[in-house]
């Protein structure tokens, strides 16, 4: 269903052809989760690419599509990959998640300062696959995972929630990752 593409030259090539489709070169990536694909729809002045023109990118059963505008892509759903080749910059992602904290309330923003890889105690490593003597185009084979979640991006989130007048919703936690694809059970 999705192809493998862990060779450096599939990803050149696909980001390649996604650059010569539109002169917008952007710094930041979003990736919109489920219920948030608005965003996408949001931006001024987009190139758009449906993931089936796309050479060499998984196709999805969800809403596929790539936005390109000037310091912005948008996807609802993009291999990290593609975003590492396209932009070297920031990636925003989105998901809807369950809180284990009483604190916290539905539809509360939680900004992410760590995360914990529930899959990872079995074995299950994003970070698993093919790497040359130590090193890939992604960085070391073992990457120091301390402030992963920059410091300075958090704060400006919060600044800019301060500023929407929606700090009150705004949270700062730590991300629990497990196994899917699901949604939360009443657990």
């Amino acid at each position: 269903q999705f192809p493998i593409m862990n060779i450096e030259s599939d990803y050149q090539r696909t980001a390649d052809w996604l650059l010569s489709q539109t002169r917008h070169r952007p710094k930041v990536a979003i990736i919109c989760g489920s219920g948030l694909g608005m965003l996408a729809d949001a931006l001024k002045c987009q190139d758009s690419f449906k993931y089936s023109d796309i050479p060499g990118f998984p196709q999805s059963t969800g809403k596929t599509q790539l936005r390109a505008c000037n310091n912005i892509f948008a996807s609802v759903f993009c291999p990290f990959a593609e975003i590492k080749y396209l932009l070297k910059k920031y990636i925003l992602c989105d998901n809807a998640c369950m809180s284990l904290a009483d604190s916290y309330s539905c539809g509360d923003i939680m900004i992410i300062c760590d995360h914990i890889n529930f899959p990872g105690l079995a074995g299950l490593n994003p970070l698993n696959g093919p790497n040359d003597k130590g090193v890939s185009m992604f960085g070391p084979r073992f990457p120091p995972m301390s402030g992963v979640y920059d410091k300075s991006l958090r704060k400006m989130a919060f600044d800019i929630c301060k500023n929407m007048g929606v700090s009150q919703y705004v949270q700062e936690g730590v991300y629990c990752m497990v196994g899917g694809p699901n949604f939360e059970s009443i657990a």
